[in-house]
């Protein structure tokens, strides 16, 4: 009878060729590269989009992004409360990301890191010039859906007075940020959004709950998002409770700035630094 043959001491399986193991350990090594790769195009495709359609995609993401705000209400006003309400009534905060990113709409934070990496992979004027003009035109559209939103919340009917309420209660929340609360609160906020685009090419099938679990994060550690905190500041300068130039310099400004810094300054430059070294060694 033969001896079983042990298991070879470097712990690969006698089964597969050196070919195959070799191939094996690329394909792992280069999941990171496939992700980026696949954001890098994205951005590519984004970069090269008419303006005209960046510009109705992102009104339509600005007033999508706002149901964030109607759905929490409408748990605020229905829930009693009680130390666990927070708990339950951010879920709500979920239902205008999960609109917004299912429908493929323009996300000014989603921004921060997909065509920064076809910036950062090519830096030229064409890549720097194309992410500044697609960022400051989707940035534009987004605030006013979210102003259009905040009209429709405050004077359409569409709410109920309580939930209206509750709307206008959640909004003054976020106005008594003072400018470096916001900031700082909006930092791993962006940070977040853009982990989440990096996640998605590889969570097929998980979409919707990378997606709700994450901005449920966003929302239950009181972070600031700049898109959905316009429609809480809109909300109150239309209503007449607030003076708009403090609710721009004070919140809508410093939250900005976060979600980039998060965004872009520490999430993408970390994407980025995953697959710089071994792009440059392919190309050498």
């Amino acid at each position: 009878m033969n001896e079983p043959t042990a298991p070879p001491e470097d712990g690969t399986d006698d089964h597969i060729s050196a070919e195959e193991q070799v191939e094996a350990k690329e394909l792992t090594r280069l999941k990171s590269r496939v992700v980026y790769e696949t954001i890098r195009q994205e951005g590519e495709s984004e970069l090269r989009r008419p303006q005209s359609a960046m510009w109705w995609s992102g009104i339509a993401a600005g007033a999508a992004i706002s149901l964030s705000l109607m759905v929490e209400a409408m748990f605020r006003s229905y829930l009693p409360d009680a130390p666990w309400r927070p708990i339950v009534e951010n879920l709500g905060y979920t239902a205008g990301f999960l609109l917004v990113m299912l429908s493929r709409m323009q996300l000014f934070t989603e921004n921060t890191i997909t065509t920064v990496l076809p910036m950062l992979a090519q830096p030229c004027r064409r890549t720097m010039l194309g992410t500044a003009r697609l960022w400051g035109i989707v940035f534009i559209a987004n605030m006013i859906g979210t102003f259009l939103a905040a009209l429709l919340i405050a004077y359409g009917g569409i709410l109920t007075p309580e939930v209206s309420a509750a709307a206008v209660e959640l909004s003054h929340h976020v106005a008594a940020w003072s400018a470096s609360d916001t900031f700082v609160k909006a930092i791993p906020a962006g940070f977040l959004i853009a982990a989440i685009v990096w996640m998605l090419p590889s969570a097929e099938g998980s979409e919707f709950w990378v997606i709700v679990f994450f901005t449920y994060i966003i929302a239950l550690g009181d972070m600031a998002h700049v898109v959905v905190g316009s429609a809480e500041l809109f909300l109150l300068a239309v209503i007449g409770e607030e003076n708009i130039f403090k609710l721009v310099t004070v919140n809508l400004l410093p939250a900005l700035l976060g979600n980039i810094l998060g965004g872009t300054g520490l999430f993408a430059m970390l994407a980025w630094g995953q697959v710089s070294q071994e792009m440059t060694e392919e190309k050498d």
